[in-house]
C-alpha cells in the first residue's frame, strides 16, 4: 500500500501519475493483469472488490474477503508476481447488500463486513453509506451518510488495531454509480460541482475529527465525484475536459488527496489520459475489462466453428447464453428488451451482465473445451488476424503464444495497456 500512497504523493508534487484500479474476480482477468504488470514494470497492482462480490456471508462469487485474498494470492504464485506488489482494496463498502434490512441492522453488517476486509488484508477502504436502508427517506441526507462512514471507518481503525500491518487508506465520497451497473439509459450527466465535492470533503474532514479520528483522516487518498463519464447498455458518455475543469482544479488545494473515478470502462486512451493528467487519477475498471474477456471467448468460438466437426464443439456462445435465459437473476433488472434486441443485449451490452455467470459449472465447462480443442488443433494466422487481430500482433511480437488461454489474456491486455500508458505517461512502455 505504501507504493500507492506514493503514488498519490507524486500526484499532488506535479506528476501526472494515477493508478488503475482493477474491479473483477475472474481468474483470467486477474492473470492477464498480473502478468502485464510484469511485462510493463508496474509498481503496484491494485484489484478491488465491492461490497456485493465479496462480503461476510459470501457475496455472489461465493468468497469472504480472506477467500479472496487467497484467490488473489493464489493466481499471483502461479505467475510468479511478488505480493507485496499487490494492493486490495473494497469498494461500495457500506450496507448496499443489506438495503432491505433497517439501518440498525444493516449497519451492524456492514460493521462486520469492514471488520473483515481489514482483518484479510485490505488496505484502500471506500467508505460508501450513500444508499437508502429500509425506512430511510430518499435520498439519504448527506449528515445521515457521513456520520455511517465515520462509524465504518471506526470499525475499520478498530480492525487494523487488532491486526496490525499497514494501516487502512480511505476514500470518501459518493457520487457513484450504482453497484453492478446502470439500469436505464444516460440521460443528461452532469460532472459534480466543485461546491458539492469540497462540501462532502469538510463535511467528512469535520465529521472525523468529532470522532476523534484525526490519524484516520491523514490517509483518505481520494474522494469520488462524477467526472462526466459513464456508459449504459450501448453508449459511453466519453470524458471532456473543458467541462470537468472547475471541478478538476477544485481538488489542487485539498492536502494529500486526489479524485477517484469510476465507470472510466470503455474510454478512449487520450480520455485517460486527460483524467489522470486533470487529477482523477485513480482509474476503476471492471466491466471494460470482462468485456474484453467476453469479445476474446466470442472470438475463440467463431474460430471453433471454422475449424472444429461440428460433434466436437463446445459451442460456448450457444450454451452461455442458454443458461442466462434459463437464469436472468443477473440481468432481468437491467434489460428490458425484447427479442432480436435482447439477444444482441445478453452478448454485447457495455453493462456486461455475462460476467456474472462465468462461474457456472456448465459454462466454465465448455470454455475449458474450447480451450482444448484449439490446443489440440492451433487457430491458423488468418483466422486470428480476421478475429484476435490484437492478441495475433502480442504472439508475433512475442508477448503471447498460440494457446488459446494465453491470446485470452493478450487481449484483455490492449485495454490495460491504455490504463498503463495513462496512470504512467513517462514509463517507458514495453
Amino acid at each position: 500500500m505504501r507504493v500507492m500512497l506514493d503514488l498519490i504523493e507524486r500526484h499532488k508534487r506535479g506528476d501526472a501519475v494515477g493508478i488503475t484500479s482493477v474491479c473483477s474476480a475472474h481468474p483470467i482477468v486477474i492473470e492477464a493483469a498480473l502478468r502485464h504488470a510484469l511485462r510493463v514494470g508496474a509498481p503496484v497492482v491494485l484489484f478491488e472488490a465491492t461490497c456485493n462480490q465479496v462480503n461476510q456471508d459470501g457475496g455472489y462469487t461465493g468468497m469472504t474477503p480472506a477467500d479472496f485474498v487467497r484467490f488473489v494470492h493464489a493466481i499471483a504464485a502461479d505467475v510468479g508476481f511478488d505480493p507485496a506488489r499487490i494492493a486490495l482494496g473494497g469498494d461500495h463498502l457500506g450496507p448496499n447488500p443489506w438495503t432491505a434490512l433497517d439501518a440498525a441492522a444493516a449497519m451492524d453488517k456492514a460493521e462486520a463486513m469492514v471488520d473483515a476486509y481489514v482483518a484479510a488484508g485490505f488496505r484502500k477502504i471506500h467508505l460508501d453509506c450513500s444508499m437508502a436502508c429500509a425506512g430511510d427517506p430518499v435520498p439519504l441526507p448527506e449528515p445521515v451518510v457521513v456520520e455511517r462512514a465515520v462509524r465504518l471507518c471506526i470499525a475499520a481503525e478498530a480492525a487494523h488495531a487488532r491486526v496490525g500491518g499497514e494501516p487502512p487508506a480511505y476514500v470518501i465520497g459518493t457520487e457513484v454509480p450504482v453497484p453492478g451497473g446502470a439500469t436505464e439509459a444516460i440521460e443528461g450527466l452532469e460532472p459534480t460541482t466543485p461546491q458539492a465535492a469540497l462540501a462532502t470533503i469538510e463535511a467528512h474532514r469535520r465529521a472525523f475529527a468529532a470522532a476523534g479520528l484525526a490519524s484516520a483522516w491523514t490517509r483518505v487518498i481520494a474522494s469520488v465525484v462524477q467526472p462526466g463519464v459513464e456508459f449504459d447498455h450501448h453508449e459511453v458518455v466519453d470524458y471532456c475536459p473543458d467541462a470537468a475543469r472547475a471541478l478538476s482544479e477544485a481538488i489542487v488545494g485539498v492536502p494529500g488527496m486526489v479524485f477517484e473515478a469510476h465507470s472510466t470502462d470503455y474510454q478512449t486512451a487520450g480520455a485517460l489520459h486527460a483524467l489522470v493528467r486533470d487529477h482523477f487519477a485513480i482509474l476503476k475498471v471492471g466491466p471494460g475489462l470482462t468485456f474484453a474477456l467476453r469479445e476474446a471467448l466470442w472470438a475463440l468460438d467463431a474460430i471453433e466453428r471454422e475449424t472444429i466437426e461440428s460433434d466436437a464443439r463446445a459451442n460456448l456462445r450457444e450454451l452461455a447464453l442458454a443458461r442466462m435465459h434459463e437464469q436472468p437473476a443477473h440481468w432481468q433488472r437491467y434489460y428490458h428488451a425484447h427479442g432480436t434486441q435482447l439477444e444482441l443485449d445478453l452478448s454485447y451490452s457495455l453493462s456486461d451482465r455475462i460476467r456474472y455467470y462465468w462461474p457456472d459449472p456448465v459454462i466454465e465447462h465448455a470454455r475449458r473445451r474450447l480451450f482444448a480443442n484449439l490446443r489440440d488443433r492451433p487457430p491458423p494466422l488468418p483466422l486470428l488476424s480476421q478475429h484476435l487481430p490484437h492478441a495475433l500482433r502480442a504472439m508475433r511480437e512475442g508477448r503471447a503464444t498460440r494457446d488459446p488461454h494465453s491470446l485470452v489474456m493478450a487481449h484483455v491486455a490492449t485495454v490495460l495497456d491504455d490504463y498503463h500508458r495513462a496512470c504512467h505517461p513517462r514509463h517507458d512502455h514495453r
